[in-house]
């Protein structure tokens, strides 16, 4: 009889067991894969073009007048600046709130071109068409718009000329993320009629985003940026872009504290259950372990083994919910914004590793330890 096989053995002698065990084991890597997928795509792009975020001083929610654009276009080391407002709207139901930016179309793509595929012809086909606009793909289709639909965004921060707070939009294209993490459930509409069209906050934006020269200038350009407008009735503060994100997040609530405390206590009850068992498991076969010792099987080889038995669950278990992970991020993920990429298959395997050892280690340590003749005397 070969160790596969003794393994195999001790599995299948409860099955019940076994298969609890997994289950338990894979409910936590599905807890764990659909978090971190949805940490991975609220936090966006991995572009490392380095690009910088400009808002108020006084806060990220305070507008700054358009005016800035030509000062900062000439500091030294920008390459391309774009500027954005959000309408902060719903479409139909006041529950349906769609994310809409009022923009520029050619200086975002100058900006992010990275990112979205804003192509010459959907840059064209907006600015053909005053009040058109760019739905992202993931948009579209949650809310089953196409190209040449007409659509009405209510805004709950901007009134209409005129009276009201519905403005309405031509959808003349769609345009795609050129990567899976890049979010595309947004739409944007051009910054000069909306201006125009609202009857408050005339000349004035959200925030800028920059796009510098070289990477590794982007310390420099937005300590330039900041130093420009320093006592001025418009003080800037300009971050990276993925400092930008860490901030808004921690504003809406710290979700990396959130996760790893859900991620935590799930993996703690897990530790125990699975530790508890695989004790218990071995308290069963006591006897069955001295015989083998005493047929002359090394105490190293009883604790492979065991090691063996708790690295199977873990990794069955582990698999299992990585799979109904990546499911959920398949079927939904543009949806809700679940990002599944390498990195939490990566770390998800190194957390299968983790598991195995230290559920194993102790049942491990006891049947290595265990004396022969202790070991025969229980039944």
């Amino acid at each position: 009889m070969t160790l596969a096989s003794l393994v195999r053995a001790n599995l299948m002698r409860k099955p019940g067991r076994s298969l609890l065990l997994v289950l338990s084991v894979a409910i936590a890597f599905l807890i764990f894969g659909v978090l971190a997928s949805f940490s991975t795509g609220f936090q966006g792009t991995d572009d490392t073009s380095g690009r910088l975020v400009v808002t108020s001083r006084v806060g990220s929610n305070e507008p700054l007048p358009i005016r800035l654009l030509e000062r900062i276009e000439r500091i030294e080391g920008v390459a391309a600046v774009s500027y954005t407002t959000r309408l902060r709207a719903y479409a139909g139901d006041p529950r349906n709130v769609v994310g809409a930016s009022a923009v520029d179309p050619g200086r975002t793509a100058a900006v992010f071109g990275t990112d979205y595929a804003l192509t010459p012809d959907l840059v064209a086909a907006i600015g053909a068409v005053r009040d058109g606009a760019l739905v992202g793909r993931t948009l579209a289709e949650n809310q089953g718009w196409r190209v040449g639909q007409r659509i009405a965004l209510t805004s709950m921060a901007y009134r209409r000329l005129g009276g009201g707070s519905t403005f309405t939009f031509e959808i003349v294209g769609i345009f795609d993320g050129r990567r899976p993490t890049v979010d595309t459930a947004f739409l944007m509409v051009r910054y000069d009629a909306f201006n125009e069209a609202r009857a408050e906050g005339r000349d004035m934006v959200g925030g800028f985003s920059v796009l510098p020269a070289k990477p590794e200038q982007g310390e420099a350009v937005a300590r330039a940026i900041d130093q420009a407008f320093a006592n001025s009735g418009s003080e800037t503060r300009t971050r990276s872009e993925v400092a930008f994100m860490q901030a808004f997040m921690e504003e809406m609530a710290d979700i990396a504290t959130i996760i790893t405390l859900v991620v935590g206590a799930a993996f703690a009850t897990l530790l125990m259950i699975v530790g508890n068992t695989m004790a218990f498991a071995i308290g069963e076969r006591t006897a069955e372990i001295g015989v083998l010792k005493t047929l002359g099987l090394t105490g190293p080889a009883v604790m492979a083994i065991v090691l063996a038995e708790t690295g199977l669950i873990s990794l069955a278990g582990g698999l299992i919910g990585l799979g109904l992970a990546f499911a959920a991020a398949a079927l939904v993920g543009g949806e809700v914004g679940l990002v599944f990429t390498s990195a939490i298959v990566l770390q998800a395997l190194a957390l299968i590793v983790l598991v195995a050892l230290v559920t194993g280690a102790a049942p491990a340590v006891r049947a290595l330890r265990l004396p022969i003749p202790v070991a025969l005397q229980r039944r």
